[in-house]
């Protein structure tokens, strides 16, 4: 083979870009670990999340779709948007299901004695009331194939009590949780299909304590409505062992709650302009509406403040997004999911390009990484960076569930991605009356935050 001079300066010349291109790799890596520190510093050091929960949850309050609360939250992520100084902000009108508890659900086992024992229940989101006491005898099962198996006359007129509990072997408990749902979305449907009058739904948690965790339900219109609601899971336990011993014991039920005309609201909406690219759209939310039990702090409280922080610590950070980056707080997702698909809707309208959707939903906990909804090579492309995020524990970057209001979103965008933090607490608290401040804390949050804007920084930066 003949070895030229030119030959030479070729071989040189690819030698030079080769090595050049690795010192350019290697510089890169160091700006974006610094970059990646600056976020961090901003988060810990000033971080506002804490701050602006605490004014959400406690001023404010739980934030059912439809309620004064809700119209109340609206203007505050408005405001608060509008003082961070983003470069657009602004409301996407949606209609919302009004769905109201009334006055203080009442339930009280009453065995063959007629001595009276108390159950601490509370109505499902949806729920019809009872229009009165509901008076009738219980019949228990934990599968729909249990339900299936009971003749007619066992069912008809009596309260279905369903107690399938979340399986305690999963680690991630949003496995257990998803498994165990069914019974509380579709319960009240398949026990008044055969001929039940009520259906009691133990609460969905691991936790053995007395408060009723409360959530959506389904009604079909071509089969009767019956009341539906969850007891406690010591309260399950007790009817469950009451049961056995008595199975012709009753049980007394009152709920007032009903469904009210429909009502207009919005998704609050704030960006900051991408420099070089702002046609490319990265979306970060969390859903502002809340159940009506507690303060809805880390669900989803927690998520709101998080999403409107991470493009504050950009900018805080003098990091400015080379695309666009957008934070919405998403109205009605408890009940409905309006709000997700109404920005989905107005997206694809607009002929709008996202690259990718970022949610935080889980609460406001430790932070553990990210779960991706994306095509494999797109996934792995993410995961390049997860190094990066050694220094800070959230390093978790694995293919999952993303989140319930960008799942819309999935035929407009590349990457739909779950910010991911501990789950262990999360579900004793889902959904209930002790959803509250005080259980939220500042360096969990603020540490959320952080590593949700580290990663919108390197989407932004890199693409996909």
């Amino acid at each position: 083979m003949r070895f030229s001079f030119r030959r030479a300066l070729l071989l040189a010349g690819l030698g030079f870009f080769t090595v050049s291109a690795q010192a350019q790799t290697a510089a890169s890596l160091k700006a974006d670990s610094l970059n990646l520190r600056k976020i961090y510093d901003e988060a810990l050091l000033r971080g506002q999340s804490y701050d602006n929960l605490r004014y959400l949850t406690g001023t404010i309050g739980g934030r059912l779709s439809g309620s004064p609360q809700a119209e109340q939250a609206v203007q505050w992520g408005k405001t608060a948007m509008e003082k961070l100084g983003f470069d657009r902000v602004y409301l996407q009108e949606v209609m919302v299901p009004h769905w109201v508890r009334g006055a203080r659900e009442k339930a009280e086992i009453k065995g063959a004695k007629g001595k009276g024992l108390e159950l601490n229940v509370c109505a499902l989101g949806g729920s019809v009331g009872t229009n009165g006491k509901l008076k009738a005898q219980v019949v228990e099962v934990k599968t729909w194939a249990e339900l299936a198996a009971l003749p007619d006359d066992q069912v008809r007129g009596k309260l279905v009590f369903f107690n399938r509990p979340m399986n305690p072997a999963y680690i991630e408990t949003g496995r257990a949780y998803g498994e165990a749902g069914d019974q509380r979305r579709s319960g009240a449907v398949e026990a008044a299909k055969r001929g039940a009058v009520g259906a009691l739904v133990r609460s969905l948690t691991l936790a053995h304590d007395d408060f009723p965790h409360t959530g959506t339900m389904r009604y079909d219109e071509k089969v009767s409505k019956i009341p539906a609601a969850a007891l406690s899971t010591n309260g399950a336990d007790q009817l469950s062992q009451l049961l056995k011993a008595d199975p012709g014991l009753t049980v007394e039920l009152e709920m007032a709650c009903e469904t009210l005309p429909e009502v207009k609201s919005y998704n609050v909406v704030g960006e900051i302009k991408g420099s070089k690219y702002p046609n490319e759209v990265i979306v970060v939310g969390g859903h502002l509406d809340s159940w009506d039990l507690a303060q809805g702090a880390h669900d989803d409280g927690t998520g709101c403040v998080q999403s409107i922080e991470a493009l504050r610590l950009l900018k805080a950070s003098g990091l400015k997004p080379e695309r666009t980056v957008r934070a919405v707080l998403f109205m009605n997702e408890e009940n409905g999911v309006r709000g997700g698909n109404k920005y989905a809707e107005l997206a694809k309208a607009a002929g709008e390009k996202h690259l990718a959707a970022m949610e935080s939903d889980g609460g406001g906990f430790t932070p553990r990484g990210f779960n991706i909804e994306a095509p494999a090579a797109t996934v792995r492309k993410i995961q390049q960076w997860q190094p990066l995020f050694r220094p800070y524990g959230s390093t978790e970057f694995v293919a999952g569930h993303s989140g319930t209001d960008i799942e819309p979103l999935k035929d407009q965008v590349k990457a739909l991605i779950g910010y991911d933090c501990d789950s262990q607490r999360y579900f004793d608290l889902h959904h209930t009356a002790a959803d509250t401040f005080d259980k939220v804390n500042r360096r969990e949050l603020e540490l959320g935050g952080a590593s949700m804007a580290s990663l919108i920084y390197l989407l932004s930066k890199y693409g996909l």
